[in-house]
């Protein structure tokens, strides 16, 4: 399985500055799972992170086991610690793999992968497209979501923080063109006391651009037409 390092400098960072957009995405994909049904078969999760979207997917189909894949240690390093503070957290197992590299399996109730689909190329995409389709439930959801931009051009993303104790913490990126459908993203992150510099930390990572159309469109040559619902792309389970 391979590693995944691109996160690295930055993982002191990313639950903070992530967890502030959560509380309506988590309101979103709670509705798209709601009719799922728990006793189907297995949830999947794609790119786990540090289980924000973990916790949704526990709660909407409790008591289904639940398989996650998170590439990057030291992400899966917090994923670990709060799934060990959980009250079921021994339903859920984290294997140290890609998306594409996750064995699935037999039988799946539901599957979602949150902020993690332009790090697969379209080649990628669509392999795991044809083998996660048949091996879903009837009606069962897949839901991924997709982030701007829609078009291959320079991104400045302004600067966001949050605070922490008598800390703050800082994010900011810029994506530069590196060809008609790829982006290579540095995200800077910065610690400050008041508003003095303490610590800085830089991460970079290429990003291959999909719209919601055109995911959509590849999920259903994958026998799952989609809907799409502003950012969240959802097929499901063909009935046979």
């Amino acid at each position: 399985m391979s590693a995944y390092t691109e996160y690295s400098p930055a993982a002191e960072y990313l639950h903070l500055l992530s967890a502030p957009m959560w509380p309506q995405l988590s309101t979103r994909l709670a509705r798209a799972l709601a009719d799922a049904d728990p006793a189907a078969g297995t949830a999947v999760e794609f790119g786990a992170d540090t289980g924000l979207g973990t916790e949704v997917l526990m709660r909407s189909l409790a008591p289904a086991p639940v398989v996650v894949a998170e590439p990057a240690a030291t992400l899966r390093a917090v994923l670990l610690a709060r799934l060990h503070n959980l009250p079921d957290g021994e339903r859920v197992s984290v294997f140290p793999c890609g998306a594409e590299e996750l064995m699935l399996p037999e039988r799946i109730c539901a599957a979602i992968g949150i902020h993690m689909i332009g790090h697969l190329a379209p080649s990628a995409r669509r392999a795991l497209f044809a083998d996660l389709v048949p091996r879903l439930a009837p009606g069962a959801p897949m839901i991924f979501n997709v982030q701007p931009p829609d078009t291959a051009d320079i991104v400045e993303v302004p600067p966001f923080t949050v605070q922490q104790g008598q800390l703050r913490y800082e994010g900011s990126g810029r994506a530069l063109p590196t060809g008609p459908d790829r982006l290579h993203w540095t995200m800077t992150y910065r610690t400050l006391h008041e508003d003095r510099e303490i610590s800085r930390a830089v991460a970079e990572y290429d990003w291959w651009i999909v719209t919601a159309q055109a995911l959509a469109s590849e999920l259903a040559d994958a026998g799952a037409p989609a809907e799409i619902d502003d950012s969240l792309v959802i097929a499901r389970g063909p009935h046979r």
